[in-house]
């Protein structure tokens, strides 16, 4: 028997709370703040072409999602009211993000710290 990845089985885009609801088959179920899905995007705008070349990408606080769209059935590309769109999100990147997401947001408000930059435009 071969294990499979968790498959979302509901994606909820809540504009009024900036966060992006995501349940999958496992029974898990995460709220993914926008903010977070933006500076941790896939992207290599936002991670680079390698490990060591990630960007901070500050200023974030306030941002709110245009639109989203499939990409094949492994993905969706979530484009940001900011401009940003190159990201597609895989559903493992997803569950990723919600698995990791305490350390993940930890990380990120301490690089913002140690580079002297801002949550807020």
């Amino acid at each position: 028997m071969t294990e499979t990845s968790p498959w979302p089985t509901e994606l909820v885009f809540n504009r009024a709370d900036r966060a992006l609801s995501v349940t999958f088959d496992s029974g898990e179920a995460f709220q993914l703040p926008f903010e977070l899905l933006r500076v941790e995007s896939p992207s290599a705008e936002v991670q680079g072409h390698g490990g060591e070349q990630k960007t901070i990408v500050a200023g974030k606080r306030q941002v709110g999602v245009a639109g989203a769209e499939p990409t094949g059935n492994y993905a969706i590309r979530i484009q940001f009211d900011d401009g940003h769109g190159t990201g597609i999100f895989s559903w493992d990147y997803l569950y990723e993000l919600g698995q990791r997401q305490d350390a993940l947001w930890d990380a990120y408000l301490n690089a913002l710290k140690e580079g002297d930059l801002s949550r807020d435009p």
